[in-house]
């Protein structure tokens, strides 16, 4: 059965109009994720803040934990000489937690990325401009807080998480 001329056009225009926009798209923004495996260290050892949790009052149900001097060294090769913005990620899932409103990831850096805060499966802007050279390195100390009511047990009792990075190369 042939379509009648009119509706035939109007499906071929907007099969058209969608491959435009997805080729547009793609075009306008690619999305990397960043190779940081040549950071100094891989884990770090978290510590309380009892200030923080001193400043609360003595029923708060959140417990803060900082992670000082975590140094990133980011792959950035492929992309030298391009726009581009980099992104601080914390991942959706963390085991141990009911929901991502029982973490916030606060964070300061050494002055090249911008400081900020996230909680787990947001995507934070940290970067942006021309990239300068193969490598990007950056310091973070790093405070989380999570709130007990939000954590559930897991086995070996800890709470692990790894955020990363992400480049958005611009045209």
């Amino acid at each position: 059965m042939a379509l009648p001329l009119s509706l035939h056009r109007r499906a071929c225009a907007g099969a058209l109009a969608g491959l435009l926009l997805a080729a547009a798209g793609a075009a306008m923004s690619q999305v990397h994720r960043l190779d940081d495996s040549t950071s100094p260290r891989s884990r770090v050892q978290a510590r309380p803040d009892e200030d923080a949790d001193a400043a609360s009052s003595a029923v708060s149900p959140h417990l803060t934990v900082r992670f000082d001097g975590i140094e990133y060294r980011l792959a950035t090769a492929p992309f030298v000489g391009r726009r581009a913005r980099i992104f601080y990620v914390v991942p959706p899932f963390i085991p141990g937690l009911r929901s991502p409103a029982g973490m916030r990831v606060e964070w300061r850096t050494g002055g090249l990325f911008a400081p900020g805060m996230a909680r787990p499966g947001e995507r934070r802007l940290v970067w942006s401009g021309t990239v300068p050279g193969p490598w990007m390195s950056e310091r973070f100390d790093l405070r989380v807080q999570f709130d007990r009511r939000e954590l559930r047990p897991v086995p070996g009792g800890a709470l692990d998480y790894e955020a990363y990075f992400e480049m958005e190369v611009l045209p």
